[in-house]
């Protein structure tokens, strides 16, 4: 894993050296190993190395082929590099490293763009080449790592990390205000602009060519997710037996590293699975656990602490196990360092993400995590079953779009950006969302085919924003974070699995405020064991039943009761503060109010709390 960034110039300019080494400085935390840059006329392409397979210098980037046509930036991993190199191989290729960047850049020469299914493997990369005169950039199916571009006239440029953009000096720092519209509805983008203006982030599974005579790129797809009911169903034994086979072989794949290699301990059975198989071929795996002091807790975040179930993990799998635990008051401590590698605020409150990858990387370069499994497998019911009884498809986006407004409401957006809507009012969340549908043809008759478009759509978006930030987050601390889940193999045979399979009863609606304090039994009919029915089964082989049927439960912090009460302070002193830079975008009166229901306990706003604070802090560090 690394960081790439790069120049073209379209016009013929000489790209600038100088120019092309900042860009790189700028994300050298990816990549503190080493640095190589290659400039051609208009095209400069500049990498940052953290060292994972084939630690010698054989491995440096940019990479050329021996020909002198292609050169290769590459931040990522190909799990299958050893089947691909023996395909080439057989074709008359020949290698001078043991690296999968050499297997990349050798595929690319010979198959071109169809090399892109191919891969097995987490990447975004850019390929000059100077023949054809085309600079082509691809992201991994399911947009692990990230990449993004900008162009500003006749430049184009791209890099892992927004900053990396930034550092060359063509694009200012200034803020796209449609983008807010986008990001207090959803927590998250649903496109593929970000905060930045004139900034874009290529989407998963695309890829991107640029010419010199072309005016404007345009991403082409393709991959893309595809949920559907099978035609005809097996045998649930077998599809088990099939599952358990995948997910064993997912994991091994993506052991495959000259470095030390540890795994993300939650308490959860999806990072239990890949520790348990994990432990079996690592002599001496190390495990990672963040737990919180629930001491001022109240309500439901009194059971956020999982270091417990970690701990009796670790000592089944016979791990060396490393723990933190964060208090009201880490958060303030982490923001400023968090908000400027994170650049803009996405889903979640990740700043627990954040001490986990601190911590991990005192004892490893690479990290395993559980990553997709909800998504893949249906994780969070209460969410599918929303919508799950629509009449047709307008009816079902009328519903999900109501649940997935998580943080402000269609109709306090006026209110909320009352001091720049006359310049964003023509933007539509709702329309974003449904954009997200397009190119997902799906026949919407039964419970189970809206169950799919859900589960779609959460891929397409939930999933997108958590790569987003684990990315940026463990590469702060020079961290790869592998995600066995997403392997090829095994996430096509988790989209061609029976909705039912999946979960229980689809035509009952679960009607459960995810974010509402205290207990949730009391008001609520909810079944939080009902999601992923057939992946736990298949768990059982691996981990105690005790933690395959426990209660659905995410990483987060006990936030609610922090802002509340230790953390008030804090939030007072930010977001009452008259001179905060968010109020040159939102409305002073109506933030305030909406903070002030939470700290009086009215209702539980600590997404949108988060979300402020992260904004403000974004603002201080890039406007």
């Amino acid at each position: 894993m690394c960081g790439i960034a790069g120049i073209f110039h379209r016009n013929g300019e000489p790209a600038s050296a100088t120019r092309l080494k900042a860009m790189c400085d700028a994300i050298a935390h990816r990549g503190p190993d080493g640095e190589g840059q290659i400039v051609y006329g208009p095209v400069g392409l500049g990498h940052r190395r953290l060292a994972i397979i084939d630690l010698s210098p054989l491995g440096r980037q940019p990479m050329v082929t021996q020909d002198g046509r292609f050169s290769l930036t590459f931040n990522g991993e190909i799990y299958n590099f050893n089947e691909l190199r023996a395909q080439l191989a057989a074709r008359g290729c020949t290698f001078v490293s043991r690296s999968d960047t050499e297997v990349l850049l050798q595929a690319f020469a010979t198959w071109g763009l169809d090399a892109l299914p191919r891969l097995n493997g987490m990447f975004a990369f850019a390929i000059w080449d100077t023949e054809a005169k085309v600079l082509t950039l691809a992201r991994d199916r399911f947009g692990v790592k990230p990449v993004y571009y900008a162009e500003a006239e006749g430049t184009f440029l791209f890099a892992s990390e927004i900053k990396g953009i930034l550092a060359h000096g063509a694009i200012a720092s200034g803020l796209n205000p449609e983008a807010l519209v986008e990001y207090f509805t959803f927590q998250n983008f649903f496109t593929d602009g970000t905060l930045f203006r004139n900034v874009r982030l290529l989407p998963h599974g695309c890829y991107l060519q640029v010419r010199p005579g072309d005016r404007n790129a345009v991403p082409v797809r393709y991959w893309d997710y595809h949920f559907e009911e099978p035609s005809q169903v097996a045998n649930k034994d077998e599809l088990i037996d099939q599952l358990d086979h995948l997910f064993m072989q997912a994991v091994s794949r993506q052991l495959i590293s000259d470095v030390d290699v540890g795994c993300y301990l939650s308490g959860g059975m999806d990072s239990g699975s890949i520790a348990a198989v994990a432990s079996k071929q690592l002599s001496n795996m190390k495990s990672f656990t963040v737990g919180f002091d629930v001491s001022s807790a109240s309500g439901v975040e009194v059971g956020y602490d999982e270091r417990v179930a970690a701990e009796y993990m670790s000592y089944l799998f016979k791990s060396e196990h490393y723990e933190m635990v964060l208090k009201a008051g880490d958060m303030e401590r982490a923001l400023p360092k968090l908000a400027w590698h994170l650049e803009e605020p996405r889903v979640g409150q990740c700043y627990p993400n954040f001490y986990a990858a601190k911590l991990s990387s005192r004892f490893v370069k690479v990290v395993m995590s559980g990553a997709g499994g909800d998504e893949l497998f249906a994780g969070y019911p209460w969410r599918y079953y929303r919508a799950v009884t629509s009449d047709d498809f307008e009816d079902y986006v009328n519903k999900y779009y109501a649940f997935w407004q998580r943080l402000v409401p269609e109709q306090l957006l006026p209110d909320v950006l009352a001091p720049i809507w006359s310049d964003v009012k023509h933007v539509s969340a709702k329309e974003i969302f449904r954009s997200v549908f397009q190119e997902h043809a799906s026949k919407l008759t039964r419970p189970e085919d809206y169950v799919n478009h859900s589960l779609y759509f959460e891929a397409k978006t939930f999933l997108n924003g958590l790569l987003v930030v684990e990315d940026k987050l463990s590469m702060a601390h020079s961290l790869e974070t592998r995600v066995p889940f997403l392997d090829n193999d095994l996430a096509d045979f988790a989209m061609r699995l029976p909705a039912g399979l999946k979960l229980g009863n689809l035509s009952e609606v679960v009607r459960i405020n995810e974010n509402e304090p205290g207990g949730k039994h009391e008001r609520y009919f909810e079944r939080t064991r009902d999601g992923k029915l057939i992946l736990r089964e298949m768990m059982a082989r691996h981990i105690p039943s005790k933690i395959v049927d426990r209660v659905k439960q995410g990483f987060s912090a006990p936030d609610a009761s922090w802002f509340k009460g230790e953390s008030i302070d804090y939030v007072r002193r930010r977001l009452f503060n008259s001179n905060a830079r968010i109020y040159d975008f939102l409305d002073k009166r109506t933030i305030q109010s909406l903070v002030t229901d939470h700290l009086e306990g009215r209702e539980n706003r600590r997404l949108l709390i988060w979300s402020l604070l992260n904004f403000e802090q974004f603002c201080e560090e890039y406007l």
